[in-house]
């Protein structure tokens, strides 16, 4: 099979991790939102299997595609493989959207336990894809979680240069790959964007939890657009939502809120204690995985810009690896102390630090931490350069083209 009709740019910091498993006796799986750029990551992969061994048998099996439509269990899977296994060179398999086979990790077991054929697959549902692989599959596949488009792929996929206006298109539009082939129109853009959240709603949520109250779903998600990144519990939502006219039980709320993280749409951050280094279970924080959707919902307004900082920052450093906790210090907050190996770095972001107690109050907390490790704070101030007493002060945009690991 040959994909070099399809027309995409590369992602060279996924390919580049995802090929490091070819050949291996592990399923390699792509995770991540919907529409986030998985199954041209797998086209991508293919290509450069074919170049590598132009002999290579490639199945392909996208279930977003009608043809695919009769494959609904395991056994439908098995099947087919079967079929178009080849003999004397190597075969591969590639799957886009696995989730939707019924029992597909059965399939996958047989076919890792014979190794006739390189498992590859893309999925946008964590319940699914974590509980039946960690069930049925321990130890034996590889998750590669994938993003929407960084700040940098999103000048490269754009042909933009780095400056202001470039990083407010990709704070107000997003980092979904398919942009690039829409034109230059804000209502065009947000009918498109609409459309993909009712699409991640409908197929990983509403149908596959069987919601009967999709307005209620609808709220929540508008809520949390409108309070990106405050500190929230399940029942401190149900208390605002009540307060608004929504009624709606904590229990349901969390619930809800469990199968929007599942869908990849939203990321939950915890609490760290950076005293006594311990994680809080009430009160996190969720971002979304892609802005553009975000503003979707309640729209891109100049008076959501801290939001929309934090919650571009968050995913830089999520991008790069990091593991995310919002940190607490006594009565003060870190906005995002990232680790990678017990290597740290601290984050405090800002709109502007127009006057001293602003700066007071986000280089104030990060002097508070008694360490070592690297502490930036992140604003949109002109010029943003230099350092206070150790503390670096970065411009949103140096900060997004910068490697921190």
């Amino acid at each position: 099979m040959s994909v070099h009709s399809k027309n995409y740019i590369k992602r060279p910091v996924y390919l580049n991790r995802a090929k490091k498993y070819l050949d291996t006796n592990l399923i390699k799986l792509f995770t991540g939102q919907r529409r986030i750029g998985k199954s041209y990551l797998m086209l991508q992969l293919i290509d450069e299997i074919e170049q590598l061994n132009p002999a290579a048998n490639i199945i392909f099996i996208d279930k977003e595609l009608y043809d695919f439509e009769f494959m609904k269990t395991a056994d439908h899977l098995v099947t087919y493989v079967n079929e178009r296994l080849q003999t004397g060179v190597k075969n591969y398999l590639f799957i886009d959207e696995v989730q939707e086979i019924q029992s597909f990790e059965q399939a996958l077991r047989s076919f890792l336990n014979l190794g006739v054929v390189d498992i590859w697959c893309t999925g946008s549902n964590a319940q699914i894809l974590s509980g039946e692989l960690t069930d049925r599959l321990s130890g034996r596949y590889i998750e590669i979680r994938v993003h929407g488009l960084s700040y940098t792929e999103f000048l490269m996929f754009h042909k933009l240069p780095d400056d202001n206006h470039s990083l407010d298109v990709y704070m107000k539009f997003g980092g979904l790959p398919n942009l690039i082939n829409l034109p230059s129109d804000d209502n065009l853009i947000f009918d498109y964007l609409k459309v993909i959240n009712a699409t991640v709603l409908l197929k990983d949520i509403i149908k596959r939890h069987q919601i009967r109250n999709v307005a209620i779903l609808e709220s929540l998600i508008k809520f949390i657009a409108d309070n990106t990144g405050s500190l929230f519990s399940s029942t401190s939502i149900s208390k605002l939502l009540k307060s608004q006219g929504e009624k709606l039980s904590s229990s349901v709320i969390s619930n809800y809120i469990g199968y929007i993280l599942d869908s990849y749409y939203l990321i939950k951050v915890q609490r760290s204690d950076l005293q006594g280094k311990k994680i809080f279970e009430t009160n996190e924080k969720y971002y979304f995985e892609d802005l553009g959707l975000r503003n979707a919902w309640v729209g891109y307004r100049p008076i959501h810009v801290n939001k929309l900082i934090e919650n571009v920052v968050f995913k830089h450093l999520l991008q790069q690896g990091f593991a995310i906790t919002v940190g607490s210090i006594g009565d003060k907050e870190i906005d995002f102390v990232a680790d990678m190996s017990g290597d740290k770095v601290y984050v405090q972001c800002a709109y502007l630090l127009k006057n001293e107690s602003t700066r007071e109050r986000e280089f104030g907390n990060l002097l508070k931490i008694n360490d070592n490790y690297r502490k930036i704070v992140v604003s949109m101030d002109e010029p943003a350069g230099g350092n206070v007493s150790g503390i670096e002060h970065l411009h949103l945009r140096t900060f997004l083209t910068s490697v921190f690991k």
